[in-house]
């Protein structure tokens, strides 16, 4: 299947990022985008703003697109995916970005064999640097889940998981995850000011060896053990830092908060 017009029911931040990574890399044109929203306060702007044609009516979008992005609130997905239903062919292909709401929950609302792909995606896809993590639902082919896969990479990186229960995981990890290097980033930093240095200074060298770190982890052909010790040789003081580290049982401490995390996503999935 060739999906060739891609709608986005919503155009918030999320939505709004991916349209601009499509068009930004050249995945598909502004003629082929085709975005909602729901009140039509700032609607030319928002036509402006993203390059493409945005309307009122999540049924036109339906009508005229092959891949609907259902990107509202997730407590307006159930009234949305209601409203749409009578559009949805065995063609066309549902990409949902609501958190928490289950691929179950959205099939059981759309005719039967529609065809469901959930995303989790995270707010650094504003800057382009998003990690996304998507599962297909009963009816998604292969080929489906490969090229929402191939669209999300324009906003970033993308892991296609085993089941949706790894999707809470990937909630904790890479959805909320930002939150977390946050705190380990500002907490670094106010560490150097509890030190006597300027803070805006310590959170620059912060921010931007986080940025080079993640960066080399990223591009690394050795494991993430070796980078460490690569860092930390014998005797010097990194080793110091890392055996402090150690000592406070950072793992354990990482591992209760990705896990409560996820479980607070498969709760609110539930």
């Amino acid at each position: 299947m060739s999906y060739k017009k891609i709608g986005f029911i919503g155009s918030g931040k999320m939505a709004s990022a991916i349209i601009k990574g499509l068009i930004k890399t050249g995945f598909t044109t502004s003629e082929n985008l085709l975005a909602t929203k729901s009140n039509p306060d700032g609607l030319e702007e928002k036509s402006k703003e993203l390059g493409i044609r945005v309307i009122l009516d999540n049924k036109e979008l339906v009508k005229n697109s092959d891949v609907i992005f259902v990107s509202v609130k997730p407590n307006q997905v159930i009234g949305v995916l209601e409203e749409i239903k009578p559009f949805v062919t065995p063609d066309k292909l549902i990409v949902s970005i609501a958190a928490g709401v289950n691929i179950n929950k959205i099939e059981f609302n759309l005719p039967d064999k529609s065809k469901v792909i959930r995303v989790m995606p995270n707010t650094p896809a504003l800057v382009g640097e998003g990690m996304s993590g998507i599962v297909g639902g009963v009816n998604a082919k292969e080929t489906d889940v490969d090229f929402v896969k191939s669209l999300l990479s324009t906003i970033g990186k993308c892991v296609v998981v085993d089941n949706e229960e790894q999707l809470d995981i990937v909630t904790a990890i890479s959805g909320s995850g930002p939150a977390f290097y946050y705190k380990v980033i500002n907490e670094i930093a106010r560490a150097g000011e509890k030190l006597g240095m300027d803070y805006d200074k310590a959170l620059l060298l912060s921010i931007q060896t986080a940025i080079g770190a993640g960066k080399m982890a990223l591009n690394r052909d050795i494991s993430m053990e070796q980078l460490i010790s690569n860092v930390a040789t014998k005797g010097g003081c990194t080793a110091v830092g890392v055996d402090c580290m150690n000592e406070n049982n950072t793992e354990k401490l990482f591992y209760d908060v990705i896990k409560s995390t996820t479980e607070k996503a498969h709760a609110l999935g539930g």
